[in-house]
């Protein structure tokens, strides 16, 4: 159907197509980017690391995180302290992501060599550094979920504009990109925390699905909005009616339905994402990368709704890993950093080389269903071990790690701010990005124009839930 001449979008189909039949890039690649985000956050802490210890201390409680420590600042320093971090990360961040595209990997390294010697410095000339231990780790599980959040807020506007490499874009059937990663990477993140990883009992089906209801809406509205102002939807990538939001909502009602104890969750886990992939393998896969689709709404709608299997076994895997790594016996009780070290070291191993063999001889990774290298991809590159960083394969937890031998405080305001408001930092980040393609046609853009319009869009974002932190706002409804 063609769109509408006087339609909000009337260069839809050319955005459709502009993310389209992409092949994605390589798996050495996809690991300096990731690289770069906690080391950028890591560099941040070590030049300004006791920058959020002037002031008093207060507590406060988060539904799904433990206790964040916030500073008492004034207004003018808390936006100081933001916009430093604005400059050390999320610019930096940007440019990697556009015009320095080409130098990722050589920046990757030189920042990482930068941080072990600013880290080998402070050490040394250190008389007090923070001790391992359960604040350390706390810390290290929040800003690994932050630095996927900020990772995706940056990604999606950026990849409307020709400055974003496609190879960086979603995938169409078959690869591996940085963008494959958010939503398996998001669902893992909330799956390592989560109530049943803690410990705690689950909840009853009917609170279970009070508690998805706003994820089932935001859906909703998503779909309705987008419709509304004909805004440019990859049908590929979910379906005709499906979205990220019902996806969550999904994988969150159906581990309630089947109530598991933690340290069976991988097990099951394993079972629905292995009997998934037989199915994929037996025809399966021709179905849901096929261009074909029927009225029925499954058929609308069947990479979203089959690819649940696979996001919901990831999920209960999730579980399992973060009961088993982070969290003990006693609820919210977390465990040593360095017993969490060693673990996350033999398993990042592991499922590295289950990535590597189920690519090449069971099926090629594919984000758009989920199969069980995609899977395996997405954990391996989430849990990559401390022991890695000796052998110069950095990633977002194992980077993080290194945190424990910076001395001084351990959060930036930049993690703070995303922490305490994910979900919400993500929906203001989908609001600005429709309002961005909206009133710009970012397919005809300059490198110039499109970079500054991204910096205005980041800043904006950062500034935004910035002062949701400062003035105590809290979004509740996940």
């Amino acid at each position: 159907m063609d769109t509408p001449v006087n339609s909000f979008n009337p260069y839809k189909h050319l955005k459709e197509q502009f993310v389209s039949n992409l092949t994605g890039s390589s798996m050495l690649e996809i690991i300096a980017l990731a690289t770069a985000v906690p080391v950028l956050i890591l560099l941040r802490r070590c030049f300004c690391s006791n920058g959020m210890r002037d002031g008093n201390a207060t507590k406060i409680s988060s539904k799904k995180n433990d206790d964040v420590i916030v500073g008492v600042w004034s207004l003018r320093a808390y936006m100081a302290a933001m916009l430093l971090d604005f400059l050390l990360i999320i610019l930096p961040l940007l440019l990697f992501f556009t015009v320095l595209s080409e130098w990722t990997s050589v920046a990757a390294v030189l920042l990482t060599l930068l941080l072990i010697s600013l880290i080998a410095a402070k050490r040394y000339g250190a008389s007090i550094y923070l001790e391992d231990g359960v604040d350390s780790l706390r810390s290290n599980i929040s800003s690994y979920r932050v630095s996927i959040m900020v990772v995706t807020c940056l990604c999606i506007l950026a990849v409307d504009f020709r400055i974003f490499p496609r190879r960086y874009a979603k995938t169409e059937t078959y690869g591996t990109s940085l963008m494959d990663l958010g939503v398996g990477s998001f669902v893992l993140a909330n799956s390592l925390v989560s109530r049943q990883a803690r410990g705690f009992p689950m909840l009853k089906l009917k609170n279970a699905l009070q508690s998805s209801s706003p994820l089932v809406v935001l859906g909703i509205a998503r779909l309705l909005s987008t419709a509304g102002v004909d805004y440019q939807v990859h049908v590929g990538e979910y379906g005709v009616h499906w979205n990220f939001f019902f996806t969550l909502a999904a994988v969150s009602i159906l581990s309630s339905i089947i109530n598991i104890p933690p340290k069976y969750s991988g097990i099951l886990g394993s079972l629905i994402v292995v009997g998934y992939q037989v199915c994929l393998i037996n025809g399966l896969n021709v179905y849901l990368l096929s261009n074909e689709r029927g009225t029925d709404i499954i058929s609308q709608n069947k990479e979203g709704i089959f690819s649940i299997f696979g996001y919901w076994g990831m999920y209960l895997v999730g579980v399992q890993l973060g009961s088993y790594l982070f969290f003990g016996n006693s609820k919210q009780v977390l465990r040593s950093n360095n017993w969490a070290k060693v673990r996350v070291g033999i398993l990042s191993l592991l499922f590295w080389l289950l990535t590597v063999i189920l690519d090449r001889k069971v099926e090629r990774v594919s984000r758009r269903t989920c199969n069980v290298a995609y899977v395996t991809f997405v954990l391996a590159q989430n849990l990559q071990a401390f022991i890695s960083c000796y052998l110069a394969i950095l990633q977002v937890l194992a980077i993080l790690m290194l945190s424990d031998y910076i001395p001084g405080h351990k959060i930036s305001v930049l993690e703070e701010a995303f922490n305490r408001n994910l979900l919400a930092s993500f929906l203001l980040a989908n609001v600005l990005t429709g309002v961005v393609n909206l009133f710009i046609e970012t397919l005809f853009a300059s490198s110039a124009l499109a970079l500054a319009v991204l910096v205005v869009y980041a800043f904006v974002l950062f500034l935004l839930v910035g002062l949701a932190n400062f003035y105590g706002i809290k979004s509740k409804f996940w």
